[in-house]
């Protein structure tokens, strides 16, 4: 309850009201700004106690600045004849701005967060009574469903659970490890065996390449290399481009008995 974050430096709920009533009247922003300081802990407090609940994703930053700005709304539209103190009042605004904005950021059906609370309750008052923690058959049947339900409710809750691939895992001051870290890559260029298997591909079909002859390898290079069309290949070789054609069709075929037995090893650089 909002008692719980009282201070001996905070004003009486007779002053607060007195001071309240002076800023209604007067609309002083420095009033409000004495209100808001007074009532500040309060947030942090209640922002604090729902940190366990929130996404890994989110910033405690964020529900503090909602929090604040729900105890600026509710300094402004407290009204003293519900009878309710302010802080009482602003309590009830905050608290309910904080879960307001996580149910906003938390994609997963209430049903899936109330599953999850009873199987966190479950779990606690088997480890009270037995001083263990219950196996799957022992929670489902605490929990009155069935082992099959429970390993469902279970996945449904863990597939809820998001979190920032930013996060830290590990770390201090001078190193951290971030979860992205942590992934492993679906790149092949970082695959090490497949590194070494696209270099000896290379290697081998530079090889092939090399027992072409000296104008089947000229055609190669100016077709694949500088990009000339067959027809301007002809006219620097001083031949048709039918003849092109037909030299480049015969390296093409040399190529490829030349490379027959290592055709897996080829489609790495295909």
């Amino acid at each position: 309850m909002a008692s719980t974050t009282s201070s001996k430096n905070r004003p009486s709920a007779e002053k607060t009201l007195i001071l309240w009533k002076q800023y209604r009247v007067t609309n002083d922003p420095a009033l409000r700004d004495r209100l808001v300081l007074t009532f500040a802990p309060l947030v942090k407090f209640i922002v604090y106690r729902k940190v366990r609940e929130m996404p890994a994703r989110c910033e405690v930053e964020d529900f503090i600045s909602c929090g604040l700005e729900a105890l600026i709304h509710s300094i402004d539209r407290y009204d003293p004849s519900k009878g309710a103190t302010l802080e009482q009042y602003a309590w009830t605004r905050i608290h309910g701005a904080v879960l307001d904005e996580l149910r906003r950021l938390d994609w997963a059906p209430r049903s899936v967060r109330r599953w999850e609370r009873d199987m966190d309750k479950a779990v606690e008052e088997f480890t009270a009574l037995h001083s263990r923690r219950p196996s799957n058959d022992e929670l489902a049947d605490a929990m009155g469903v069935t082992v099959e339900d429970l390993r469902k409710r279970r996945d449904e809750i863990a597939t809820s659970d998001l979190t920032s691939l930013n996060s830290l895992v590990m770390g201090d001051d001078d190193n951290s490890i971030e979860r992205v870290d942590t992934i492993a890559s679906t790149d092949q260029e970082l695959d090490p065996e497949h590194a070494a298997g696209k270099t000896a591909a290379k290697e081998r079909f530079r090889q092939a390449f090399a027992l072409l002859s000296q104008r089947e390898r000229e055609i190669a290079v100016m077709l694949y290399v500088q990009n000339l069309t067959l027809a301007e290949i002809g006219e620097v070789l001083g031949v048709s481009e039918s003849r092109v054609c037909q030299i480049h069709g015969q390296m093409k075929k040399t190529l490829r008995e030349q490379l027959a037995d290592d055709a897996e090893l080829m489609q790495l650089v295909a």
